[in-house]
């Protein structure tokens, strides 16, 4: 494995097990075994380190969700597609996804939050354009798009969530409750 790798890897374990601030670079360079200049050289700090953590793992979400989040006519299906992909996405990288779910709830002023922001930003967007699309087919949506999209993200996040914490398998079975339950509250 390649230092930049490895760096990558022990800086996600650690992060995403005490906590971004809670790790310092001098024990991140000695469980990958290499010095504080190569993690300088690669990153340029433990805060560079943290953006290229999530940068290629995001970008990975991100390559299918831009494929999958887009209204197909059946509001359904699409939002099964979002949830399927969430839930795989997850179960593959359980221990990024963890860890950013805590970023995201981070303090405003800490760095993990500042560097997280733009990718919830981001999948909001998704989120409301798919909501955005849909409404052109159901009224009754019009106009709620951000808030729809808000909930439907935090719906999938809880029960990626509830899956960490072995309350319940991320399967077909939660999947259609998943989005059944949301459907139930946005047309009704």
């Amino acid at each position: 494995m390649e230092n930049q790798e490895k760096l990558l890897q022990v800086g996600l374990q650690f992060f995403s097990e005490r906590g971004y601030d809670a790790v310092g670079i001098q024990e991140i360079v000695d469980a990958a075994e290499i010095t504080k200049p190569t993690l300088y050289h690669y990153f340029g700090s433990k805060e560079g380190l943290l953006e290229s953590i999530l940068s290629s793992n995001f970008s990975t979400l991100f390559e299918r969700l831009d494929q999958v989040a887009h209204y197909n006519g059946d509001v359904k299906t699409s939002l099964e597609n979002v949830t399927r992909w969430y839930f795989d996405f997850a179960r593959q990288h359980a221990i990024f996804y963890r860890f950013q779910l805590a970023c995201w709830f981070a303090p405003p002023e800490s760095a993990a939050f500042r560097l997280i922001k733009p990718y919830g930003q981001r999948q909001q967007t998704i989120f409301e354009s798919l909501f955005l699309d849909a409404a052109e087919d159901h009224g009754n949506m019009r106009g709620r798009h951000q808030r729809y999209a808000a909930s439907f993200l935090g719906l999938i996040n809880t029960y990626i969530g509830l899956s960490f914490s072995d309350f319940l398998e991320l399967d077909e079975t939660v999947l259609g409750n998943t989005v059944h339950q949301f459907m139930h509250g946005i047309f009704s």
